[in-house]
């Protein structure tokens, strides 16, 4: 993927970065029929942020302009009815536009923003890797652990982005690591966070 794409979007509640699971239930048309042509095209959709506030994930809602793609990779009927999706985020982007379908989904112009190579995490972080592995071997996360995948922990991104989802950070915060193009930062920010609570 490069350069502009149109994707439906799908405004959460949740900051997803690239790599990390997102189990959804599924239930309203426009999204039933979104997944739909998702799965039958091997297509992403948008996840996007709502703002503060915000509890509108119609037409009228209005949502943070850096969200990740994400892919869905496994499905199954709950026992409630509902679709049950699991997904996977894969890439930043930018919302510059929007339009919305008469079945109230929302249709996003985004610009995929870079995609970092992989890299080791500098000496001076490696507290971050061991912090990381604690967590994932905390009770309460296996859930989140199993739904990984494949554990990149000798890649410095996945590793600052799985911290950013587990860590108890604030929505904004999460929100402006998402953001941030370079890794060096992210990881200062994220060793910031945890030395002003004393973490490590």
């Amino acid at each position: 993927m490069s350069g502009w794409q149109e994707i439906p979007l799908f405004p959460l509640g949740v900051v997803l970065f690239p790599g990390g699971p997102l189990p959804l239930r599924i239930f309203e048309p426009r999204y039933l029929s979104m997944v739909g042509r998702c799965m039958r095209e091997d297509l992403p959709f948008g996840v996007v942020t709502m703002r503060e506030g915000e509890h509108d994930t119609g037409a009228a809602a209005t949502f943070h302009e850096v969200g990740t793609a994400v892919r869905i990779y496994d499905f199954d009927k709950l026992s409630d009815g509902m679709l049950g999706i699991s997904c996977r985020g894969e890439r930043r982007f930018r919302v510059h536009g929007q339009r919305v379908q008469p079945d109230q989904l929302i249709l996003g112009q985004v610009e995929w923003l870079p995609q970092p190579d992989a890299m080791a995490l500098p000496p001076a972080h490696s507290n971050l890797l061991r912090l990381l592995e604690h967590i994932l071997e905390v009770d309460g996360v296996e859930t989140y652990a199993a739904a990984l995948g494949a554990r990149r922990l000798d890649d410095a991104n996945w590793v600052a982005d799985r911290l950013t989802e587990l860590l108890p950070m604030s929505t904004t915060a999460r929100l402006a690591l998402l953001e941030l193009d370079d890794l060096t930062e992210r990881l200062e920010v994220l060793q910031a966070w945890l030395h002003d609570r004393t973490i490590i």
